[in-house]
Parts: C-alpha cells; sequence; structure tokens
C-alpha cells in the first residue's frame, strides 16, 4: 500500500479534505499533517492520522511565515511516529517549504508532489516582493517531482511564463468525487420557480470575494423578492467588513453555514436554480484563471452557472454551450437577465446542461487510482502510467509543454 504524506496548509479547508479523500479511494494509507485555521473537518469524519503543526490565520502573510519556521524546528519531533512515507504531497508554497525538511527525516530520498491550486496574488506581483517569492517557490520545489494543478490556465499563464519551475504537470480538476457511481446518470435540472415564487442563486464553497457578496446584495434588493441569494460554505471573514451584518441586514439573503463535499451536494444543490460562479477576489489574476469547485458541483447538478465571459470558467462554459456568461458584471446588468428569464428560457438552459457528459463533471474510482499510482512511481516502486483523466492537450504527457 502507498504511504502518503500530505502537507495540508489549512485542515479546515474542504478541498483538503476532499484531495484525502481521493488519495484514501485510490488505495492510498494517508498521514496528514499541517496547520489549523477555523478548526479541523478531517477530525470529523475522515478516518486518517492528523498531526497540527501549528496555528495560521488568513490573510497574516507574516504569521505564517512565523508559523512556518516554527513548524520546521518541531518537526522531527511532530513526525517521529509516522512511517516512512512513499511520496510527500505539499499543498501550496507555505508545506512546499516543509516538504523537503520532512524529506530528509527519513533518509533524504522521499519524493515530493507540490500541488497548486490558487496562485497566490504576491507570486504574480512584478516588484520586489512578487520575484522573492518566486524565487522562494523555485527554491523550495528544487528537488520537487510533480506538480499537481486543477486549471490549464494556470499552466499557460503562471508556470510555463513566470515560474521558476520546471515539473511535470498533472491536471487535477476540482471535480466531485463520485466512489459509488451515484451520478452516472444526467441529474436533471431543478424546475421554474411556480408564478410568483423567487429564482435561487446560490452562492457556495469558499466565500472570499466582498464584490460578489455586495453585487448579489444589490441584486436581491433591486429584484424586491424576484430573486433570492442562497449562500453555504465558509466565508473569509477577514476579507469582509462584517460579513454577519451584511446578510442579516439584506433582503431575500440567506446563509445556511457549511456543508460536506461531497455528501450535501444534492440537497444544497436542488435548492437553488442558478450557481454563482463568479469570483473578484484577485480579479485578473488568480480568479482569472481558476475552474472553481462550483463550477462541477452546479453542472453535474443541473444547476445553472453564471460566470464573466472572459475568464477560464466562462470560456470552460462557452465551449460547451451552456450557463449563462456575462460580458460585465453589474447589478444593473444581472437584473436585466433575470427580468427576462422564464419558464421556457429556463427550460433551454436546462436543456443544454444536460447534453453534457456526466463524466465531465465527477471524479471516480479509476481516477483516484490513477492519482494514487503517478505518485507511487516517483518513488521508482512502480512503472509510470498514464492517469485516466484528461489533460490539457497542449501539454506532453508527464512534462511541461
Amino acid at each position: 500500500m502507498t504511504e502518503v504524506l500530505y502537507l495540508a496548509h489549512d485542515l479546515s479547508d474542504a478541498a483538503v479534505r476532499r484531495r484525502v479523500l481521493m488519495l484514501k479511494a485510490g488505495g492510498a494509507r494517508v498521514t496528514v499533517a499541517g496547520f489549523q485555521r477555523a478548526g479541523n473537518v478531517l477530525a470529523d469524519d475522515v478516518e486518517v492520522p492528523v498531526i497540527v503543526l501549528g496555528h495560521t490565520a488568513d490573510a497574516h502573510l507574516v504569521q505564517r511565515v512565523a508559523a512556518v519556521l516554527a513548524a520546521s524546528v518541531a518537526l522531527r519531533r511532530k513526525l517521529a511516529a509516522v512511517r516512512r512515507p512513499d511520496v510527500i504531497v505539499a499543498r501550496n508554497l507555505e508545506m512546499l517549504a516543509l516538504a523537503d525538511p520532512a524529506s530528509r527525516l527519513f533518509g533524504g530520498d522521499v519524493p515530493v508532489a507540490y500541488e497548486c491550486l490558487d496562485i497566490h496574488r504576491l507570486l504574480l506581483d512584478e516588484g520586489s516582493k512578487g520575484r522573492l517569492l518566486r524565487l522562494a517557490e523555485g527554491h523550495f520545489g528544487r528537488k520537487a517531482s510533480l506538480l499537481l494543478t486543477s486549471s490549464p490556465a494556470f499552466i499557460e499563464n503562471y508556470f510555463d511564463r513566470r515560474s521558476r519551475l520546471d515539473l511535470p504537470t498533472l491536471l487535477l480538476e476540482n471535480k466531485v468525487l463520485d466512489f459509488h457511481s451515484h451520478f452516472e446518470e444526467r441529474q436533471s435540472c431543478p424546475s421554474a420557480p411556480p408564478a410568483g415564487q423567487p429564482w435561487k442563486i446560490g452562492w457556495f464553497g469558499a466565500l472570499r470575494c466582498r464584490k460578489s457578496l455586495q453585487i448579489l446584495i444589490d441584486l436581491a434588493a433591486r429584484m424586491e423578492g424576484r430573486v433570492e441569494i442562497v449562500l453555504r460554505g465558509r466565508p473569509a471573514y477577514g476579507e469582509f467588513d462584517d460579513f454577519e451584518g451584511q446578510v442579516g441586514r439584506a433582503s431575500h439573503v440567506e446563509f445556511g453555514g457549511p456543508y460536506r463535499n461531497p455528501e450535501d451536494l444534492a440537497d444544497i444543490y436542488s435548492d437553488v436554480h442558478f450557481a454563482w460562479a463568479i469570483d473578484f477576489f484577485e480579479e485578473g489574476l488568480n480568479s482569472q484563471w481558476l475552474l472553481p469547485n462550483r463550477l462541477y458541483e452546479a453542472s453535474l447538478h443541473g444547476v445553472v452557472p453564471v460566470a464573466l465571459a472572459s475568464t477560464e470558467t466562462g470560456r470552460f462554459l462557452r465551449r460547451r454551450s451552456i450557463g449563462v456568461t456575462l460580458d460585465t458584471v453589474t447589478t444593473g446588468e444581472l437584473a436585466s437577465v433575470f427580468h427576462r428569464m422564464d419558464a421556457a428560457r429556463y427550460r433551454g438552459l436546462g436543456e443544454a446542461m444536460a447534453t453534457v457528459d456526466p463524466a465531465c463533471w465527477v471524479t471516480e474510482p479509476e481516477e483516484c487510482r490513477a492519482l494514487v499510482q503517478r505518485l507511487s512511481a516517483l518513488s521508482g516502486a512502480i512503472p509510470a502510467m498514464a492517469p485516466s483523466f484528461p489533460s490539457p492537450s497542449h501539454l506532453q504527457p508527464g512534462g511541461k509543454s
């Protein structure tokens, strides 16, 4: 059985939980070591050993650097009882900094895979801060053997052009885990609301975009009950002036708290008609390039995504002739969309969604096994095999373009 040491930047991140579940489903034995921020969702219901390396906070870079330095000093003691891993997976730059020291604890020859699903804005800075961070990424990743990322646009716009890393790349889209073939059949689009009832827009997942929140609050107020906003997930409270206050004061806006992925997806998406797949958190940079979890979650459940046309998400939808894509995102333009929306128009959007193969939205056990096999091959224990999930056509198998 493949032993994986997973270094996690945030034990409360639902995406960390999903990757651990994927590794376990692929046949790996996983130990997680990482930092706590808003709790530990792994400890709640995922049976893996979890080692807390310290505590960090969103939007506090200096504090996080200090926490990484402290963790590096304590690493030998913290990992003393861990079995020798076959591979170390380091999630984000701060954990990449700990990967080589961790590898040396086990003899120095444990291969490292760098998982990067977001490109921090400081890595894209053209000044001294950005150059310093890119140097650090290149330094800490100099012994890494594989890059895992979730969008072709990350590869095209950052790793191929700006990063100092030169690694074989594996694309792992943020698809919904489907271990029991629950989603083999297409999910039907929710019905249009009865006359006099509101259209519902769901904004689910990592809630970190203050501009999105304000646009949605303004839209709900402007539509005077004809549109309702449903928020679910984990807010990045540091990114908002007063998240709970804003939502509490807003008309036709509700926040339902966190949810489990994939267990709760069917319930939360059955309650909405549209999914907000727009993000301005790092406008023009990471937000321009990502393919978010909610894109796959919503589409799998027949819920119509709303995206900005100029982004990777918008292009993804347009290539498949699905969803609602906007050239600009203003309260007025959104209000115009919903003033024109009726049952017939919505039915057409739903029929378009139903033409897409469900495999576009889900990760099945075969793909989990392929991932673990690819990681195992880094140690030379088994031959590398091509992954069973699609890779971007511009990448050569096992390497950068």
